[in-house]
């Protein structure tokens, strides 16, 4: 993804200049310039495990045990942060709401801008089925690659949060078996596939009497996760100390 997000910037209606990039201490690439890397011209960026330039944004696209490293160099720097990695455990998530005291902080299960409009649609399908009092029973499909290591996704798992909110429901079953028996009007089903190189997909469906309803979001590759965190970064240069969502970047209340 760090490739992804140098390629895409250098395309970007934005005028990024590319001043750090920053992998683990002893990873294989270390020193390799950055944009060659990426598959373009030199960046004159060797990949390094710290940085000390000044700085307008980092993107951070990693792994969960590295974000509260990066939150703290971040707050120490005073340099707005974007954080796109998933899987968050609680102790990481109650660092980014501290952080956001200090210095802007955008989290996002997702950066897919598809993704986070299909987000507001199941929210406002399952706000008009409630409010008309009709059952639905809802399930989450979400496919992704083979090295995978969270499942559900952390995107399946926000939107089951999201109907969960405006529709109520009290359980969760992950994946069925055996006999469980009818299905529980209070329950959201998920389903995870891992194959393949699949870079996302998500279904959600509102199974009704007589009909159905699905919102399906499908990534064709992972240019779409950059191009999102570069929207979030250029939105977040600037704002004032606080947690920012990529509903914030949409524009949507």
């Amino acid at each position: 993804m760090g490739q992804r997000v140098i390629a895409c910037a250098a395309g970007d209606a934005h005028p990024w200049r590319l001043v750090a990039a920053i992998e683990r201490e002893g990873h294989p690439k270390r020193g390799v310039d950055a944009g060659t890397l990426a598959g373009l011209s030199p960046a004159g960026v060797a990949v390094a495990d710290a940085w000390s330039c000044p700085a307008d944004v980092v993107i951070d696209f990693s792994l969960p045990e590295a974000v509260p490293g990066i939150i703290a160099t971040c707050v120490a720097k005073k340099v707005p942060l974007v954080v796109a990695t998933t899987g968050l455990d609680a102790p990481a998530r109650d660092a980014l709401a501290a952080a956001a005291k200090q210095i802007p902080v955008l989290q996002s299960p997702s950066m897919s801008l598809a993704v986070n409009i299909a987000m507001d649609l199941v929210g406002r399908a399952g706000s008009l089925l409630k409010r008309v009092g009709s059952r639905a029973d809802v399930e989450i499909l979400e496919v992704h690659h083979r090295h995978k290591e969270d499942s559900p996704s952390g995107t399946a798992l926000k939107f089951g949060e999201i109907v969960q909110g405006v529709m109520g429901q009290t359980k969760a079953a992950h994946g069925r078996e055996g006999r469980p028996g009818a299905r529980p009007a209070d329950e959201i089903g998920y389903h995870a596939v891992r194959a393949g190189d699949n870079p996302g997909e998500h279904t959600i469906l509102f199974g009704l009497e007589g009909e159905s309803l699905s919102v399906n979001v499908r990534a064709t590759n992972r240019d779409c996760y950059a191009q999102g965190a570069l929207a979030a970064a250029a939105f977040l240069i600037g704002k004032p100390v606080g947690l920012y969502s990529m509903r914030d970047v949409l524009g949507l209340q």
